[in-house]
Parts: C-alpha cells; sequence; structure tokens
C-alpha cells in the first residue's frame, strides 16, 4: 500500500519538528513539509531550524528527519509527485532521472566547499540546475556541504600518487559507480557492508577504506588504521530543493525571502561541518594516526582522465568538466 504524505501525517507515523511560532492549524499560513535521512542531532537538522526562523510567520514548517515521513532516495519522487514540498535531494537520485547530472556525482571534480558553492552560483551550475527545473520540476536552493571523503589505511605504505595506490585493498560502497571511483583512485576496490568495515580493517580482509572524518568517528574506524591520506576526492553534498509548483504559488517578495533564509542557513551549515573536521583532524592526530597530504593534483589529473575515458562519461556535456576546473 502506498502511503500519501497526508495519510502518514494523519497516521502520525512522522514526529513533526514544528518552528517557532508556526501553527499546523493555522490556515493563512503556507505549510512547507521537509523530508530528510539525516538525525534531528544532525548540523543540517539546525540548518533546517535556521532556515524555519528566516522565513518567518507566513510560512508553518515542519521538518521530518530520520526517514520518517520518507525513506531515502524516495524524497525527489514524492516532490514530483506533490506529495511533499521540500527535501534534502542527493545529486544520485537526479543523476538517475537526468544521466548527464553523473558528473556532479564523480570523483575530483570538486576541489572543496567553496569551490562547491562557486560552481552552484556559475553559468554552469545554473545550466545543470535548470535542468532539474525543466525536467523534474523542482527548484534547487543550494548545494548542503556535508564533508570530504579521505582515505583511511591500516598499513604503513606513504601515499604520495595514485601508483601508491596500487594493489591496496580499498574498501567502497558497493555498486558501479562506487567501485569504479575505488580504481579511479589507483586502488583495487573491494565491495563490503558498512558494518563490516571494522572487522574487515582489524583483520585485514581490507587495507583501507573511504569515509568523511564524522564517520570514522563514529564507526571507530580510526582504532584499526594507522594514517589518514587527505585525498579529498569526494566532496560531500546534498541539494535543499523544493518543488516547483509550491514555489510557483508563492509571491516574488516570498520567493525571495525563501532563497535567502536557504542561503542563509547553508552557510552556517557549511561553517559548522568545515569546523567539524578540522576538530576531528586534531582529534585523530591525538590517536596516534598520521594524517598528510599527498599530490592531489596528480589524483584529480588521474581519476578525472579515467573517468573522461569510461562509458560513465558518454551522457555528461560537452566540455563541463573543464568548466568546472576553470572556476576559481
Amino acid at each position: 500500500m502506498e502511503f500519501t504524505r497526508r495519510t502518514l501525517l494523519a497516521a502520525g507515523m512522522a514526529v513533526a519538528l514544528v518552528a517557532p511560532g508556526a501553527s499546523a492549524s493555522a490556515q493563512d499560513k503556507i505549510e512547507l513539509n521537509f523530508s530528510a535521512v539525516f538525525s534531528p542531532q544532525d548540523i543540517r537538522a539546525e540548518m533546517m531550524k535556521k532556515f524555519a526562523e528566516g522565513i518567518g510567520d507566513e510560512f508553518a514548517f515542519n521538518g521530518y528527519y530520520g526517514g520518517t515521513l520518507f525513506k531515502q532516495g524516495t524524497e525527489l519522487v514524492a516532490m514530483q509527485r506533490g506529495n511533499l514540498e521540500l527535501g534534502n535531494i542527493a545529486p544520485q537520485d537526479i543523476a538517475k532521472q537526468i544521466p548527464a547530472w553523473s558528473v556532479l556525482t564523480s570523483a575530483y571534480l570538486f576541489r572543496d566547499s567553496d569551490h562547491l558553492r562557486k560552481f552552484f552560483a556559475s553559468d554552469v551550475g545554473k545550466e545543470m540546475t535548470s535542468m532539474v527545473e525543466d525536467k523534474l520540476k523542482v527548484k534547487i536552493l543550494g548545494p548542503t556541504y556535508f564533508g570530504v571523503r579521505q582515505v583511511g589505511l591500516n598499513l604503513d605504505k606513504e601515499i604520495k600518487t595514485p601508483a601508491d595506490m596500487a594493489g591496496v585493498k580499498l574498501r567502497m560502497p558497493g555498486g558501479e559507480a562506487w567501485q569504479f571511483m575505488g580504481s579511479a583512485l589507483g586502488a583495487n576496490p573491494v565491495p563490503m557492508a558498512y558494518s563490516e568495515v571494522y572487522i574487515g580493517l582489524q583483520n585485514g580482509v581490507i587495507d583501507g577504506q573511504d569515509n568523511p572524518f564524522p564517520n570514522v568517528q563514529n564507526m571507530k574506524f580510526y582504532e584499526v588504521m594507522k594514517q589518514i591520506v587527505l585525498t579529498s576526492h569526494l566532496v560531500g553534498y546534498d541539494l535543499l530543493s523544493i518543488s516547483l509548483d509550491a514555489w510557483n504559488k508563492l509571491t516574488p517578495e516570498q520567493q525571495a525571502k525563501v532563497q535567502a533564509a536557504a542561503d542563509s542557513a547553508i552557510a552556517w551549515s557549511t561553517e559548522q561541518h568545515l569546523n567539524r573536521e578540522a576538530e576531528l583532524g586534531s582529534f585523530f592526530k591525538e590517536q596516534g594516526l598520521k594524517i598528510y597530504k599527498p599530490d592531489v593534483d596528480a589524483f584529480r589529473a588521474y581519476a578525472q582522465d579515467k573517468y573522461l575515458k569510461s562509458d560513465l562519461a558518454k551522457d555528461w556535456p560537452e566540455g563541463i568538466v573543464d568548466r568546472i576546473n576553470a572556476i576559481q
């Protein structure tokens, strides 16, 4: 049985976090329901509270976290069907419907959070977001950065270039795109369940894993690692988005208010994530891990060349990687 948003709300299957001053029963308020898989304790949940404060009392914002309203990967379809106004959408989900978007999920496309932000504000970024509006009827308000994936190894071998990764058994998530990313780092990618990574590192079934720093801490991978190589191969982000139907019902003044609130909340969240990554870097050093930066330019050149020569790039807009690389 498929549940609509109204059925779920009526059944009480999700716990809503309502913005201060917003009343679900107020008939004159514009209802904006938001769904995400991250927990209420996540920095991005606080980001959405700030967003709710920014849009003001004429809106009734309801935040549903932990996948309580819609499961991971289903938010985009819910927005397209008119069952959800706001979502935190993974670029991989967009790529499933728009293959050209797969370029925005590839390794070494974005250098850091600032490059990510500048891309979405650029002409080429606007071309890609306009594609989403035209084909999926969803408006992207902005990218929500949540950390950079780094390589952690239970080896003493120093890694400077992709050539040094040869033979390294690097756990990557399952799926063709993830496994390809592992090979684009020069490693021997090994698919393994996330819950098995700790034991895999401990027993030597794998030599390493790749994850953002918060994941490494939460799963205690640092206990069975000797070093972290700051490859920075994937800038993690999702997309704070609103259905075009909901957006078009707003006045120009209301649209400006929603966009400004999104911009402010996203900027705050990005800063918080960067601070958290810096804190965890110091923590890992205190735990005895060696942390260093390899020749990232060599890794980027190797990965981009491998991607561009693969079937994965056949749907990419011509010249887009060069255009993104040129953004300073």
